[in-house]
């Protein structure tokens, strides 16, 4: 149970599926696909997405944390790609090499400014958080083309510190990404809350080292307790 608002000195937020997203995912990989001749529909593109983030990103990943990288954030995703484009029969058209190298361009894609959006909530929330005088910072698994997306975004100057994962090293849900901000803040725990998508990674995860941490719900897929818009981080009661 969360303190008013007003008890906080500092708001930490995730970034993807927080603050912004790629709203037409399924519709880029369409039309890289149609390029290639390929013909695939949205819907099977979208549902074959979901699925891959149910069964990639969103896991129980509470016992063993390893080193985040460039290199490890990229082939996570990678993987990902290779799985939805197995699913899409691509392997009965493109080699093994062809569809490899379609993933790393897909993760480049995917990871550069052009295709974000910030979530409607998202400005007149740090707007309204500014002026009451909070300090605000991101927690982010992301590439390393992540300040460069908030920065395009005009979002950027709000947060600091910005501490993304395949920078310092750490990755979510290690508790030790969490201490960092603590430590970046120059706060204690009590002191801040901390906002995101994922029940792991978001939830748990800062809990672990004392942070309060409530759940934002962005997709129809989002189930559990939590908030559908930052919006509401004005109006809910403590406790809630």
């Amino acid at each position: 149970m969360r303190k008013p608002l007003d008890q906080y000195e500092m708001i930490y937020f995730d970034a993807g599926d927080t603050l912004l997203t790629i709203p037409a995912a399924q519709t880029i990989l369409k039309q890289y696909l149609q390029l290639r001749a390929l013909e695939r529909t949205e819907e099977e593109i979208g549902e074959l997405f979901t699925e891959a983030f149910r069964l990639f990103y969103y896991v129980n990943k509470q016992d063993s944390f390893e080193p985040c990288t460039p290199e490890s954030d990229r082939e996570f995703w990678v993987n990902l790609y290779k799985y939805v484009l197995h699913k899409l029969d691509l392997h009965k058209e493109w080699s093994a090499e062809e569809i490899h190298a379609c993933c790393h361009e897909l993760y480049d894609i995917y990871t550069a400014p052009a295709y974000y959006e910030l979530f409607d909530d998202v400005l007149p929330c740090l707007k309204r958080v500014k002026t009451m005088g909070f300090r605000m910072g991101i927690v982010s698994n992301f590439a390393p083309t992540l300040k460069a997306i908030l920065e395009s975004k005009g979002i950027l100057h709000y947060f600091e510190p910005v501490l993304v994962s395949t920078e310092v090293g750490l990755e979510k849900p290690d508790p030790a990404i969490f201490q960092l901000a603590l430590d970046r803040a120059g706060l204690a725990p009590d002191q801040i809350l901390y906002i995101g998508d994922h029940e792991t990674n978001d939830i748990w995860a800062p809990n672990q080292v004392g942070i309060d941490a409530i759940r934002i719900l962005r997709y129809p897929y989002h189930t559990g307790a939590g908030i559908s818009s930052l919006m509401e981080l004005f109006d809910r009661p403590a406790g809630v």
